[in-house]
């Protein structure tokens, strides 16, 4: 059972959307957060919690015993943790990292093998759930690492998320997270398939939805983005961009282990035309936008 550790000194890496919510719901279980973007001026908000800044990630890494990172992509990890000013230029030997981006799991295998070098220790804990599970504290997070190092990241985590599964060694979790964003990828798709066939149809799409949230094609997905779908609107939750790079990882996994992916493939050219169409900052449940072009909803 992991032991009560707040007040622990923690370093957060990366202030985005999901990071900067996640950095808060540290500081308000207590535990003593130092924070690094690499743009600054990033969630002022964060100082009314008591967190404080640092000019780099060995700075903040120099004050904390455990670093979390949340960045966009496998590059941005590894410059942050060996780049110049990165996390091995000023962490203590001992220090656990707990990786909360989204990469690739040779990536995680690379970094945690030459973290070892320095005395750190890593696991990868990617995280589902978007910016509203960030914000509530409620992300579902898939951990990769040594049952030692999972224990002590545990109380981290619990404070971040509200299903935390061991799931294997390194990269276990960054494989996990492949296959939830391959399964999410045919959800959004079948939704938006669905609404704009109830839209075509002539249908009550608000009723239809209603009605199906009853049976066996009820989903987060359906009950939290259809609307955005039918009025072709799409606030941010997360990135059509970001879950393009996802499944770009995953389909990359699936071409070294051989597995077919038809589905993925389709959405990953969906979403490419979407970004080249400037949606890249759109939810991705704007995955409907190209469906509802294909059909001439939006001429």
């Amino acid at each position: 059972m992991s032991q009560d550790q707040s007040g622990t000194p923690v370093a957060f890496l990366g202030l985005g959307t999901m990071g900067a919510a996640m950095a808060a719901n540290l500081a308000r279980a207590g535990f003593h957060v130092t924070a690094w973007n690499r743009t600054p001026g990033r969630a002022p908000e964060l100082g009314e919690l008591g967190v404080e800044t640092a000019a780099n990630p060995a700075a903040a890494a120099a004050q904390a015993d455990i670093v979390v990172i949340c960045v966009s992509d496998t590059p941005d990890v590894e410059s942050i943790l060996f780049g110049q000013d990165g996390v091995v230029g000023g962490a203590r030997a001992g220090t656990l990292i707990i990786d909360c981006s989204t990469i690739a799991p040779s990536g995680s295998w690379d970094f945690a093998a030459r973290l070892k070098e320095h005395g750190l220790s890593m696991v990868d804990a990617p995280v589902s759930g978007g910016s509203e599970g960030a914000r509530n504290g409620t992300l579902t997070i898939f951990v990769g690492g040594e049952e030692d190092d999972v224990e002590r990241a545990r109380p981290i985590l619990q404070a971040l998320g509200k299903t935390i599964t061991h799931v294997g060694p390194i990269g276990a979790g960054q494989a996990v997270k492949a296959v939830n964003q391959v399964i999410l990828a045919g959800t959004y798709l079948g939704v938006a398939e669905g609404i704009v066939l109830a839209i075509k149809a002539g249908l009550d799409v608000e009723q239809v939805v209603g009605a199906l949230g009853g049976g066996a094609a009820q989903s987060w997905v359906l009950a939290n983005r259809s609307g955005r779908m039918l009025d072709n609107d799409y606030p941010l939750g997360f990135k059509v961009s970001l879950h393009r790079k996802d499944l770009g990882i995953a389909l990359e996994l699936a071409n070294q282990l051989g597995a077919a992916l038809p589905v993925s493939a389709l959405a990953a050219q969906l979403e490419s035309g979407l970004i080249a169409g400037g949606h890249g900052d759109d939810d991705m449940s704007a995955l409907a936008r190209a469906i509802r072009g294909l059909s001439g909803l939006d001429d």
